[in-house]
């Protein structure tokens, strides 16, 4: 087979079995593609990585051990030609924000169609930005003006768990006053009624996980 005619090789990392099952089945209907691999974490994928070589790899973003998207930093930092792609079911600006900023070359939902799943591919291995509609549509909604700060991601997180401005100051070693001067910036940047409302759009965002 000439090098023009080999198949674009694939690389499945998902912690689900069943949805690995999936992936794979569609990709291995196609005459231009075939799995190499399969990883269930971001430790076992970049480890498969640098055995396989694939041509694209389709990457999920919540998994134990490490995460989709530490796992697309160290591919793309030991292999900057890397071509990855993320299914996820996550379709908030800011992880999608992430995931290209980490060097991701596509942000696809997982509950697309097989065609859309295998043109994607295609597009990527080709070089070609692939975003699903919906995410687009979320990262057009937002502006650089209303991204968290590394601190402020910090705090709302704590919130999340239910935590009061006290408890937070504790485990951040700030004082409770600044706690509560960042959490009204918080809700001001995320249009947020409370704190309530505020870990709500974080979590459908993808500032925290679910």
């Amino acid at each position: 087979m000439e090098q023009s005619q080999r198949p674009i090789r694939v690389l499945v990392v998902d912690d689900h079995p069943l949805l690995r099952a999936g992936i794979a089945s569609a990709v291995e209907t196609q005459p231009d593609m075939c799995v190499v691999g399969h990883a269930d974490d971001g430790i076992d994928a970049i480890e498969q990585f640098r055995q396989l070589r694939p041509d694209v790899t389709l990457m999920d973003l919540q998994m134990p051990r490490m995460g989709g998207i530490e796992a697309i930093k160290v591919i793309c930092r030991e292999f900057p030609s890397a071509v990855i792609l993320v299914l996820t079911t996550y379709k908030g600006d800011v992880q999608a924000h992430r995931a290209l900023a980490a060097g991701a070359m596509g942000f696809l939902l997982k509950d697309m169609l097989r065609k859309e799943l295998v043109e994607a591919i295609r597009g990527v291995n080709k070089g070609e930005l692939v975003i699903s509609p919906e995410v687009q549509i979320e990262m057009a909604k937002h502006s650089e003006n209303d991204v968290l700060t590394e601190r402020e991601t910090a705090i709302i997180k704590q919130v999340s768990l239910g935590h009061s401005n006290k408890l937070v100051a504790i485990h951040l070693c700030i004082t409770p006053e600044t706690v509560k001067a960042h959490i009204r910036n918080i809700l001001a940047k995320l249009g947020a009624h409370d704190r309530i409302h505020a870990v709500d759009i974080a979590r459908r965002r993808g500032i925290i996980d679910s």
